[in-house]
């Protein structure tokens, strides 16, 4: 062995078990970072919370409760007791008009906030001050998966499962506990997952909603993984995520996509699409409404075209999105009177 040779060993000798140790010191700075994420996330939710009450307290009575849902079967045991027995525990908004007179009866809307890992944010706001002038007592459900309540919460996500029982539960709860809400007159609506979540709500349980709007709603997971990212796709098939590919297991994506249940539909409803949205690309809204027709289903739509905002048109303050949103409240109160 040569003179060089015997250096590079000496160093290597020398440095391997700081070598060995780095892999470990890495995957504890990716904790680190994981935890400084949800915590952000949370500093966020409560920095929301605040402008809900400073944007809309002036024309809505505002509460952020704490409800039980329904079971969560991926959940730990606690107190040697199943996570079957153990409801979900959710967070939900409830916006009710300053001016609602409480001796009589009200309409109720379910409004389920979009995004795969998201929240119910100030983002809403015009829509929530639109619908308290319209009367509406307003529900907004944190289902699981949200974002801003840790890593349990967002781990517990149950893409088109557990997520629209747990906005049903939280239309039950509403019910038993505002004397003033008519279960009679509940409508849902919502946009992008939110608009998913609508949708399969209604498909599931046709007894407990009386309308529901859809606007730019995921409508085919299968048709979705196509066309997404390869990051999209893997945290589908993550293990506290669906935990298979669509090529694995298409038929659980089926059974949680809105197109493949579209048969089951039996509520009067109304979607919005737009031919330039490049998050849920028009063809999946198109795909549902195909099976809508193949069914013989009786509902409204309109493809819009090419309105700028793509995925966000209707939700913006532009005159177009004003404009829809009067279709949508004129369609909602149609079914609600």
């Amino acid at each position: 062995m040569n003179r060089a040779a015997a250096c590079l060993l000496v160093v290597f000798l020398l440095s391997a078990p700081v070598l060995a140790e780095e892999p470990d010191r890495i995957e504890a700075l990716e904790k680190k970072i994981e935890s400084l994420s949800f915590s952000l996330d949370a500093v966020g939710k409560k920095v929301d919370d605040l402008l809900w009450f400073q944007r809309v307290g002036d024309v809505a009575e505002i509460d952020k409760v704490f409800i039980p849902t329904v079971p969560d079967p991926d959940g730990e045991v606690g107190y040697g007791i199943d996570p079957e027995r153990h409801p979900f525990k959710m967070w939900a908004y409830t916006f009710v008009p300053r001016d609602l007179d409480k001796s009589k009866k009200h309409p109720m809307l379910m409004l389920p906030h979009g995004g795969v890992h998201s929240d119910f944010g100030t983002y809403y706001t015009h829509v929530v001050r639109e619908l308290m002038a319209e009367g509406y007592v307003v529900v907004a459900p944190e289902y699981r998966g949200s974002t801003g309540y840790g890593k349990g919460y967002y781990e517990s996500i149950d893409y088109g499962g557990l997520e629209v029982d747990d906005s049903v539960a939280a239309r039950d709860w509403a019910l038993s506990v505002m004397p003033f809400a008519d279960p009679k007159r509940v409508g849902i609506l919502g946009w992008s997952h939110g608009g998913l979540i609508a949708l399969m709500a209604v498909f599931d349980h046709p007894e407990k909603f009386q309308v529901a709007y859809a606007g730019v709603p995921v409508s085919d997971l299968v048709a979705r993984m196509g066309y997404q990212t390869q990051e999209y796709r893997d945290l589908y098939s993550a293990e506290y995520h669906i935990g298979e590919t669509a090529f694995e297991n298409v038929e659980e994506y089926r059974r949680r996509s809105p197109a493949w249940n579209a048969h089951k539909l039996k509520t009067p409803l109304l979607i919005h699409t737009n031919t330039n949205d490049n998050d849920v690309h028009v063809l999946e809204v198109e795909h549902l409404n195909a099976h809508l027709k193949a069914s013989d289903k009786k509902f409204e739509y309109k493809v819009y075209q090419d309105v700028p905002g793509g995925h966000s048109f209707n939700r913006m303050d532009t005159p177009v999105a004003h404009q829809s949103r009067r279709t949508i409240y004129t369609f909602l109160a149609k079914h609600l009177k």
